[in-house]
């Protein structure tokens, strides 16, 4: 146990000291750290890779539990053919991708340059250009801090959704209850990607929506695009200070299109009633694009705070200037001042259009 900022452990670098820090290593010192804190009555935090993750100026006062446990497996055949693969949920999610492709594992190369370990991606069913990780997960192997076992979940009781699932919305004492301790996937094997499904996507690949492509050009395309809009970690660019994507894109009424202007960019919402079926679009709800809201209520790239007015101002926090997704740390900006920003936008865009964004980031001690 040492002493611990947690602007030190968060991508976005904000955050004050943590009460008690444990970096656990191994399953068996994730579970007895978790456990010697619940027996304390002590509150818990789960860290990993901290890229989703806003904890506020004043720390935490408890236990935070760094998830540092790595490793990768492959398991026996399963008897339909492809790969087994069991992870350990400290392992760095973009290392796993890597290796993905190395193996010729079908699936997760659209997903390369997320930050944070493997983990945290079935807890908000991590997903970027038409793909989500809930596709290709087999099973998760949890700590239940309720009832002090282990529980395996298999990949249909997760109930995946749309940046979601069983594991998020299951608390215990105002955190998570289950502790993720291991991942296994189920990949089929190749050399090509599973379908392109985002259209920026298949342009940059040259391919047609629906078309495969080598993964390992996939990966390298992914990270050029990521990169040009500040979302792969960079020490020398300010724009990746960051949690990603503030602000998840919002799940609306149909009727909601009735009052946004003519050509508001929005999507189809496709729920799926098991994870190996194309699900079923619902007729009544629509997917806005998150981005296209800000821009439109007036937040331009760059927008910071100066004082109460809304100019663009390069100074301790603002949105990126590649993406108005992103919040960043321009050098030595505080919870607060990137929690001022998220209200803004929030107060700005629900203003204009009558939508409220919410957040995708944990937001820890704090409130936007």
């Amino acid at each position: 146990m040492t002493e611990k900022l947690l602007s030190e452990l968060t991508t976005a670098q904000v955050g004050g000291p943590a009460k008690t820090y444990v970096r656990a290593t191994s399953e068996a010192e994730i579970i007895e750290a978790v456990s010697a804190a619940d027996a304390a009555g002590e509150p818990v935090l789960i860290v990993g890779g901290g890229s989703n993750l806003l904890v506020s100026d004043e720390g935490f006062n408890g236990t935070v539990v760094h998830i540092a446990s790595e490793g990768v497996e492959v398991l026996p055949i399963p008897a339909c053919g492809g790969a087994n693969v069991r992870v350990q949920a400290g392992t760095i999610w973009d290392d796993f991708v890597k290796l993905s492709i190395e193996n010729e594992w079908v699936g997760p190369a659209a997903l390369s340059g997320i930050p944070g370990t493997v983990g945290a991606t079935p807890v908000q069913n991590v997903g970027a250009y038409g793909v989500e990780v809930g596709e290709f997960i087999a099973s998760v192997r949890t700590w239940d801090r309720e009832k002090n076992t282990r529980k395996t979940f298999a990949s249909a009781d997760l109930r995946f959704g749309y940046r979601d699932s069983v594991l998020k919305r299951a608390t215990v004492n105002g955190s998570p209850r289950y502790v993720v301790l291991t991942v296994d996937f189920q990949f089929t094997l190749g050399s090509l990607s599973s379908p392109i499904r985002y259209a920026e996507l298949a342009r940059s690949l040259g391919v047609e929506p629906g078309q495969r492509a080598e993964s390992a050009l996939v990966r390298q395309k992914v990270l050029e695009l990521r990169g040009s809009k500040g979302m792969v970690l960079n020490p020398e660019d300010r724009d990746t200070f960051s949690t990603g994507s503030f602000f998840t894109n919002p799940i609306v009424p149909r009727s909601t299109l009735d009052s946004l202007p003519e050509g508001a960019p929005n999507f189809p919402v496709v729920v799926k009633t098991s994870p190996f079926t194309a699900g079923v679009e619902d007729s009544d709800h629509v997917k806005l694009s998150a981005a296209w809201l800000i821009q439109h209520a007036g937040f331009e790239k760059g927008f910071g705070l100066e004082g109460e007015s809304r100019e663009i101002a390069q100074g301790r926090a603002s949105l990126s200037t590649k993406h108005t997704l992103a919040i960043t740390n321009r050098g030595g900006a505080s919870a607060e001042d990137i929690f001022a920003i998220a209200r803004a936008v929030r107060d700005g865009v629900r203003e204009r259009f009558g939508v409220t964004l919410v957040p995708e980031p944990v937001v820890v001690n704090g409130e936007i």
